[in-house]
């Protein structure tokens, strides 16, 4: 298999290193877009090799060298490449979320239908085996039917400042992290309960991050950007990009290209997404779920309850228990923070019996192992998979509606309505 790539960033070396690596026999790299020469300059090191490279306006020319496309841009341009790809009849790999309006979510549809390709949205928490296990419990039957789901998810001032730094933070680009983020949780839960949402209502704000906020606290006089700025070094939420290699080269030492700045100040007056949010969300046969989102807490991780006609289940995860306050400009201190406290626990209690602690099996790499087997889900084909983890189009476009259908409410102040729980809903 031919593999291209469009989008260049940080996300898309998961794929380029799986296909250097333990997936070379799976196919090969043969081209390379970006709108950065320094960012393609980047990768061809890491591939060892000249291959051809594009801009963004000749993708269509790449994609004659190519069977497969990997899309890892800007997410309010996914759509534009993966329709072009598909109506070319190539397979398209695409990062989440698929797109990032009703009306992109539409086209993409169209074309999926019409096209010989195959499609994928790789949604790498269905494969972290706690997920897995979850949906296993779930499809088995242990707690009978659900009839509701809270989902709490906290990002910490390390990862969830991140967003707010760089171009995430523009809703126009992002569609904001109801769209951006939210969509891997959505979609877990469409997938954990076989089902798709039919209304959502929700609330949403910016609370923490941005000037307003940090006027309020006292916040002021903030640099621009941390390279250079007198606090990098002691202000915990400026991060320097200058101290990790891979961040230096892809972005520090690109963005007199492009002007594009990675380490922006979070509390800048260039924020139009929402650090808090809330959601009620209805699903087609009957389940309740609500969730939140938090950017600012102390620390990471999720907890979910979901309750049933036989019993309950519940599974708590700390990803990184506390936040170290150098982390943004010594990235071993992520590292260490991530590596103290951090745990996962499922646990199951039925009706009439005392709870019970469910194991977990763990592999090695990024999320217990979660993100090998979606490699090979992704490279080598889904096989015989029970759990059916594989994502394609319509579970893209379920995800990326709910997130769509609330950012909506949240600025309406009224209920959306999703059409076939979001895979045939345009406005």
């Amino acid at each position: 298999m031919r593999y291209a790539f469009v989008g260049l960033g940080h996300r898309a070396q998961l794929y380029v290193d799986a296909l250097l690596g333990e997936w070379s026999d799976t196919g090969e790299i043969v081209a390379l877009c970006d709108v950065n020469r320094t960012r393609i300059g980047y990768y061809l090191d890491r591939i060892g090799r000249d291959v051809p490279c594009f801009a963004p306006h000749e993708f269509g020319e790449m994609l004659r060298l190519a069977d497969a496309v990997v899309v890892a841009t800007v997410d309010a341009t996914h759509a534009r490449y993966v329709v072009a790809a598909l109506d070319a009849g190539k397979d398209v790999i695409v990062e989440k979320p698929l797109c990032t309006t009703a009306e992109d979510c539409a086209a993409v549809i169209e074309a999926a239908e019409r096209s010989t390709g195959r499609l994928v949205v790789t949604f790498n928490y269905r494969y972290s085996p706690r997920n897995s296990a979850v949906r296993r419990l779930v499809a088995d039957g242990a707690i009978g039917d659900v009839t509701s789901v809270h989902f709490e998810w906290v990002l910490d001032t390390i990862h969830g400042a991140d967003y707010f730094r760089r171009w995430h933070r523009d809703k126009a680009s992002s569609g904001g992290l109801l769209v951006h983020k939210s969509t891997h949780h959505f979609d877990l839960v469409n997938w954990w309960l076989a089902d798709t949402a039919r209304s959502v209502y929700a609330r949403s704000a910016l609370r923490f991050y941005g000037a307003r906020n940090a006027r309020a606290r006292g916040l002021r006089d903030r640099p621009a950007r941390a390279h250079g700025a007198p606090g990098l070094g002691t202000d915990p939420y400026l991060l320097d990009i200058s101290a990790d290699p891979r961040l230096k080269r892809l972005y520090l030492d690109a963005e007199h290209e492009d002007g594009y700045l990675r380490d922006q100040d979070v509390f800048d007056d260039g924020v139009t997404i929402e650090d808090n949010m809330a959601v009620l969300a209805e699903y087609s046969r009957g389940a309740a779920l609500t969730y939140s989102l938090n950017a600012h807490g102390p620390f990471e991780g999720y907890r979910v309850a979901m309750n049933g006609t036989e019993g309950r289940l519940e599974l708590e995860v700390v990803e990184r228990a506390w936040t170290p306050p150098r982390a943004a400009v010594d990235p071993t201190a992520a590292d260490k923070a991530h590596a103290t406290g951090a745990f996962e626990r499922l646990v199951l209690q039925r009706h009439w019996s005392e709870a019970e602690e469910v194991v977990i099996p763990s592999g090695a790499g990024g999320h217990g192992g979660g993100d090998a087997l979606m490699l090979d889900d992704v490279f080598r084909g889904p096989g015989e998979d029970p759990l059916g983890r594989q994502a394609g189009h319509l579970a893209g476009v379920a995800s990326v509606m709910v997130g769509v259908s609330a950012d909506r409410s949240a600025a309406s102040g009224v209920p959306v309505l999703l059409e076939d729980g979001g895979t045939r809903y345009a406005s």
